[in-house]
């Protein structure tokens, strides 16, 4: 998945000497409504590889995001890009972790997600609002390039370099802004998932009668 805002990031913010002749990963690479990977393919990097849980266009492998070493390696990737992704792991700690391992010391990081203010959207699901905050904070072991909030929707844009020295932060602790229950909150449990959608379940009940009376007017006025 990947937005205007994204692409835009990604090409002021992505120099061709740090992809040429390296190894890339994207992940979250399926292509809902635009993708990078012809952006960062033009750069010519030895080896480019898109994994996404679900397949679909520009995903060469299924992988799911928690897996990432398991089935690579550890660091094994000079350039590690996702973008429109993170908001939409419920286990986002393991993912994040998976990220920092699977890239080689001074590899590229570049990530997009989306902030408080953001509709839900469900690509299968949408658990979590980062802000620059956040980032900085899960991030604090890297050394952080670029780190802006999207001008275009409420969201962030960022990019780091693994340092050569790196020592993983102990994220355990740190709450996040969720969708699901309208608070920062470390973890969404699995009452919390059954009672949104229990609600999200009503309200679209509710609203339907008013959609076949606003279809059925707008007939009548034709």
């Amino acid at each position: 998945m990947c937005t205007k805002a994204c692409l835009d990031f990604v090409r002021a913010n992505l120099q061709a000497a740090e992809v040429k002749g390296r190894s890339v990963i994207e992940v979250g690479s399926r292509d809902v409504n635009g993708s990078v990977g012809p952006v960062v393919r033009q750069f010519q990097p030895a080896s480019y590889m898109g994994v996404d849980a679900i397949d679909g266009p520009g995903v060469d492998e299924i992988c799911d995001a928690s897996e990432l070493v398991e089935r690579f390696g550890p660091e094994r990737f000079d350039v590690l890009i996702s973008t429109e992704m993170l908001e939409h792991v419920r286990d986002w700690r393991t993912v994040v972790g998976q990220f920092k391992r699977v890239m080689k010391r001074d590899g590229i990081l570049l990530i997009t997600t989306r902030s408080q203010g953001f509709p839900y959207h469900e690509f299968p699901h949408d658990f979590w609002r980062y802000e620059c905050s956040d980032i900085r904070t899960l991030f604090s072991d890297f050394k952080i390039e670029k780190l802006e909030k999207d001008q275009a929707s409420p969201g962030v844009l960022f990019k780091a370099r693994k340092p050569a020295d790196f020592r993983e932060n102990d994220m355990s602790g740190h709450e996040l802004y969720s969708v699901i229950v309208n608070a920062r909150v470390a973890i969404v449990t699995d009452s919390d998932l059954a009672r949104f959608y229990r609600r999200r379940k009503r309200r679209r009940v509710l609203q339907t009668p008013e959609r076949a009376f606003r279809r059925i007017r707008t007939r009548l006025w034709k």
